[in-house]
């Protein structure tokens, strides 16, 4: 079986490289003779991945004044159809589909922003050609629906979804190609390398702020400069800064080194390379106390390696994937609705502590299952072929 990967961004959003690397993982050990090829919007940066071929799969802008540019304007102008273009835009993905048997649209929680025409255009060629098309592993709020969205998931096979709020959401639309499995990161192995100097073994907490939520609600990165002020004055703990995507315009670099350069006097607070890949990243979280992030893949790197952690999220999978661990939303900071952000962070800090060795034991006894999870997913797919 060759397996096609799309819809993936690039590894310097480590969620998108762990996502890649476990799923490669899952299928290649679960289906004999699983071929796995990805399509990637930045090649460059998948180098070094458990796949058998990396691919160009960025999307072509079309050359102002070009045949194909007057063809696509004709055609949406005067016909209302776009499928021309956006065929053109994403033709490195669609020229690769006949070397595939079933195309896998990754990314996680690529439906949760808005519409998707282009991937919309990518399936509908998938299914064209006769090969079986799979969302793989995905999270999606109700508040993500619409119509032009449920006509593109009634074109899937298969969908897994990665946690249950998802899962009852699209089967509440009448969808009966849903499949409840768990996020592949949970089987992600981690890579230990040397302690940083200023880190406290068995005492650092890692904490992880994204530009995204911080420009979305300044209040929460007001709630982290609370926190971390908090954990110095009450505390003889380090605090371990800790990156999780990369992206130019998209760097946890950009909140968290200003964050280093107020606190780096305490001489315990300290920044994590930003060139550290997925499995070395969660190494280093794996040995941490506790954790407190933003990104969902860094979560998930803790939660997998039976770490306390607090989430400073809202979506769908950050609810979902808590309450699939805990039987409800625990320890999952909605910023934006909280009275008093930096408070409620202190707070779930402190239920945290109060709580470490319960939340450790039950995170022993859930991870087990939720990873067996995980791997259904390959083997829902081998089913499918």
């Amino acid at each position: 079986m060759n397996v096609l990967m799309f819809a993936h961004g690039g590894s310097l959003n480590r969620g998108c490289e762990a996502i890649v690397r476990s799923s490669a993982a899952l299928i290649q050990s679960r289906i004999r003779g699983a071929k796995v090829l990805l399509a990637s919007e930045r090649p460059e940066t998948d180098r070094g991945l458990n796949v058998a071929a990396v691919f160009d799969g960025s999307a072509r802008k079309l050359r102002k004044y070009s045949p194909e540019w007057i063809v696509s304007s004709v055609r949406v102008k005067w016909l209302g159809d776009e499928s021309y273009a956006l065929g053109r835009i994403h033709r490195n993905v669609i020229r690769r589909i006949k070397d595939a048997d079933v195309c896998l649209s990754i990314g996680g929680d690529n439906y949760c922003y808005g519409e998707q025409p282009g991937w919309y255009e990518v399936d509908r060629r998938v299914k064209k050609m006769g090969r079986k098309l799979v969302l793989w592993c995905c999270s999606i709020g109700e508040e993500d629906l619409s119509e032009r969205k449920l006509e593109d998931l009634r074109r899937f096979d298969l969908i897994l979804a990665r946690e249950t709020l998802t899962y009852d959401v699209l089967r509440n639309c009448g969808l009966d190609n849903v499949r409840l499995v768990a996020d592949p990161a949970f089987t992600l192995p981690g890579i230990r390398l040397p302690l940083p100097p200023g880190w406290k073994e068995g005492d650092t907490i890692g904490v992880n702020m994204s530009p995204l939520v911080a420009g979305r609600n300044p209040a929460a990165l007001e709630a982290v400069r609370g926190l971390i002020r908090h954990v110095l004055e009450t505390t003889d703990s380090a605090i371990a800064l800790t990156p999780h995507v990369i992206e130019h315009g998209n760097s946890d670099l950009d909140t968290l080194r200003p964050l280093y350069e107020e606190f780096k006097a305490s001489r315990r607070v300290l920044l994590l390379p930003g060139d550290l890949n997925a499995m070395q990243v969660k190494g280093y979280i794996a040995r941490m106390r506790f954790f407190i992030g933003a990104r969902t893949h860094a979560t998930i790197a803790a939660y997998s390696s039976g770490v306390p952690t607090i989430v400073l999220g809202y979506s769908a999978k950050s609810k979902g994937i808590a309450r699939d661990l805990f039987g409800r939303e625990r320890l999952v900071i909605d910023t934006r609705v909280a009275a008093n952000p930096a408070a409620a962070l202190i707070e779930a800090f402190k239920e945290a502590v109060a709580e470490e060795e319960a939340l450790r034991g039950r995170l022993a006894d859930v991870i087990p299952r939720i990873q067996a999870m995980s791997r259904r997913s390959a083997d829902y797919l081998a089913d499918l072929a």
